[in-house]
């Protein structure tokens, strides 16, 4: 070209259309050849969906799985369904009848409501109790009756036990140990009178297991059992108690001053803040003797009214029960020592 634009209808190519020139002629109908014919449908083939050639290969398969108005009856409208979510009961996305669904359990109103879970239960415990254990599989009023009896058995073992090892219960039957522990009248030189048919004499407690662990001190009362000879002098015999006056090797001295007796350990006067002035009258002078080794020498506070060993001797330490810690009874005498 030289930059002159060519006039229409010249340099134009043979059966090309000039945009410049009138448009081409239209055959006629009877000018165009038959279309194609597809061969004919069975019978059983489904019928053509209708898609858009301009719709996409996914969108395709959500048209295909879809039915379409053309599926519908003349004046209903088809069902609203979301691409891809299909009927539980039906693969291809159709409705189903509300009978079928209910067969199939789709139908959320035919199915019943889960059942609520059974309540937790405890897992059963097992009694610790030996006796619980043993009886396990026997009735209960057996079971019942057989703990009782061991509990019973058990509380008296355990009693006895106590009083023969640890600590047990003794009473002042005489006057000896005036006035630190009280005896009651009618016996002679008794404190504490009896009200009717209650013994208010004192009730103490000595300890068994002390003199296991330990030596026995001076001035500490003493259970004891008493020698052979003690029944001879004194008419009793069996459990006395008494105050703890003189060790082994001690050199025991009583001496008279002003009528009154005094004890002397080694040569010295033995303080005794326990004694009452009037209970030291009427008392001879005794010794010196020196005690045996392993044996102790025993005397009551109410000088006066104790047979002690100033008559029969001194004690064994293999005869020593325990040493008295505490009067328990009666109420009003209630005290440790």
């Amino acid at each position: 070209m030289s930059g002159v634009e060519d006039p229409p209808g010249e340099n134009t190519p043979k059966g090309a259309h000039d945009p410049w020139g009138p448009p081409p002629a239209v055959p006629p109908a009877s000018a165009l050849p038959d279309p194609p014919v597809a061969p004919p449908a069975p019978d059983d083939a489904p019928a053509p969906l209708a898609v858009d050639p301009g719709t996409p290969s996914a969108d395709r398969a959500s048209a295909a799985a879809s039915p379409t108005v053309a599926d519908s009856a003349p004046g209903e409208l088809p069902p609203l369904t979301s691409p891809g979510a299909e009927d539980p009961a039906d693969g291809y996305g159709w409705p189903m009848p509300a009978d079928a669904r209910r067969a199939n359990g789709a139908d959320p109103s035919s199915v019943a409501a889960p059942a609520s879970p059974p309540p937790p239960t405890r897992p059963e415990r097992h009694s610790r109790n030996p006796v619980d254990r043993l009886t396990r599989g026997l009735p209960n009023g057996l079971r019942v009756t057989i703990d009782w009896v061991v509990t019973i058995v058990g509380a008296v073992a355990i009693v006895l036990l106590v009083k023969a090892y640890v600590v047990n219960p003794y009473r002042i039957p005489s006057s000896s140990m005036e006035p630190t522990l009280h005896c009651s009248q009618p016996a002679v030189g008794c404190e504490t009178k009896s009200v009717g048919p209650v013994d208010l004499s004192d009730r103490v407690l000595a300890n068994r297991f002390l003199y296991k662990i330990r030596d026995p001190r001076r001035g500490e009362i003493i259970v004891f059992k008493t020698p052979a000879a003690a029944q001879l002098k004194c008419g009793a015999g069996g459990t006395f108690v008494k105050r703890l006056i003189g060790l082994p090797g001690d050199t025991v001295e009583v001496k008279l001053r002003s009528g009154d007796g005094y004890v002397y350990i080694n040569g010295k006067p033995l303080e005794e803040p326990y004694i009452e002035k009037a209970r030291r009258g009427a008392v001879g002078s005794f010794g010196p003797i020196r005690v045996k080794p392993g044996n102790y020498f025993m005397m009551g506070d109410n000088r006066s009214q104790s047979c002690d060993s100033r008559l029969w001797g001194t004690v064994p330490r293999e005869n020593l029960i325990g040493k008295v810690f505490a009067t328990y009874w009666p109420p009003k005498r209630i005290s440790l020592h």
